[in-house]
């Protein structure tokens, strides 16, 4: 396993992050536990979670997925100790005590109320990293630092980070962190893939400059970067509300990748991950398996994409022209 740091921190996480999204849906307990084993076997140390995680629609329940990771911890052995977890606040947690309160948002009060909320479940007296799930417009950011610092100057956290954000949104949170001796976000997480490449322009550019790692969800383009469009899919994949309603234009493109992919002898999973991979300004690229079979995105370590390959995915899926040198002077 490749391990870097995570911006200007001095800690180092693995290039690929376990993502728990599917534990509790898609996954059950006992196949949840069996994929965190396997990760850390494999040397991944990095795992992500959110509060609201367990639930989608109507469909189960909101915090679920951190619960059995805190099972899994509670099982010993050293599993909570190799793991730099992360862990989300914002959403609604569907919870009738927080009344009007109940929405999406940051306030000093959600945020002691949720975060002290996921260290039950996740049975344990701290995290490694929280993210601002979204950004949040009405609080101030004097009001969210301070939230944050009690369970900073606590031990209950050590890092925050922002999700979701815009690149003008993480200057906001850097510039007040610095005015007030404060550190500020180490890390974004945000979408980025060949089929999503306008992060190039701005979010990822901000990010290397200020210091901050960059995390990546959704490598697959919700699965459509995964070759299902070739097989059978099941119900309870992402790609399944895809299936046989792509456009011409982009299964022609699709197409296309699966082509270089077959020269390459890899899958599209593989070389889309190892694409992301490539770019410097990426720390991680958060895996979310179903099954532990799918742990096998490890492999898109393995191998490096030759120039003539990555010049054919631009041709295929083009990225974004940097603004004239004079206009970014």
């Amino acid at each position: 396993m490749e391990y870097t740091y995570l911006g200007a921190t001095g800690l180092k996480v693995s290039r690929l992050c376990l993502g728990t999204m599917n534990f509790g849906l898609n996954t059950d307990e006992k196949e949840a536990f069996r994929i965190m084993d396997a990760a850390l076997d494999a040397g991944i140390n990095f795992f992500d979670t959110a509060n609201m995680y367990g639930s989608r629609g109507s469909v189960g329940r909101a915090g679920l997925t951190e619960e059995i990771i805190g099972r899994w911890f509670k099982q010993g052995g050293g599993r909570r100790e190799k793991v730099v977890l992360a862990t989300k606040v914002f959403a609604d947690m569907h919870d009738e005590n927080d009344g009007p309160n109940g929405g999406g948002g940051l306030s000093a009060y959600k945020i002691r109320r949720h975060l002290e909320a996921s260290l039950k479940r996740l049975q344990t007296d701290h995290v490694e990293i929280c993210y601002m799930h979204e950004f949040e417009p009405h609080a101030p950011w004097e009001e969210l630092y301070g939230a944050f610092d009690v369970f900073k100057n606590a031990g209950k956290l050590d890092y925050i980070g922002c999700s979701n954000f815009a690149a003008r949104q993480i200057c906001y949170a850097h510039s007040y962190a610095q005015t007030t001796n404060r550190l500020g976000p180490v890390v974004s997480q945000h979408r980025y893939n060949l089929l999503s490449r306008l992060p190039e322009i701005e979010l990822n550019p901000t990010c290397q400059e200020l210091g901050l790692g960059v995390v990546i969800f959704s490598p697959l383009g919700m699965g459509k970067l995964s070759g299902s469009y070739r097989k059978t899919i099941s119900e309870n994949q992402r790609s399944h509300k895809f299936d046989g309603k792509l456009e011409p234009e982009l299964l022609a493109k699709l197409q296309g990748f699966s082509e270089i992919c077959d020269r390459l002898g890899e899958s599209e999973a593989h070389v889309a991950v190892n694409w992301i991979l490539s770019n410097p300004a990426v720390t991680s690229v958060i895996m979310g398996p179903r099954t532990v079979e799918q742990l096998d995105t490890i492999h898109a370590l393995d191998f490096t994409i030759p120039e003539e390959c990555m010049r054919e995915l631009d041709a295929i899926f083009p990225g974004y022209d940097p603004a004239p040198g004079v206009y970014r002077r």
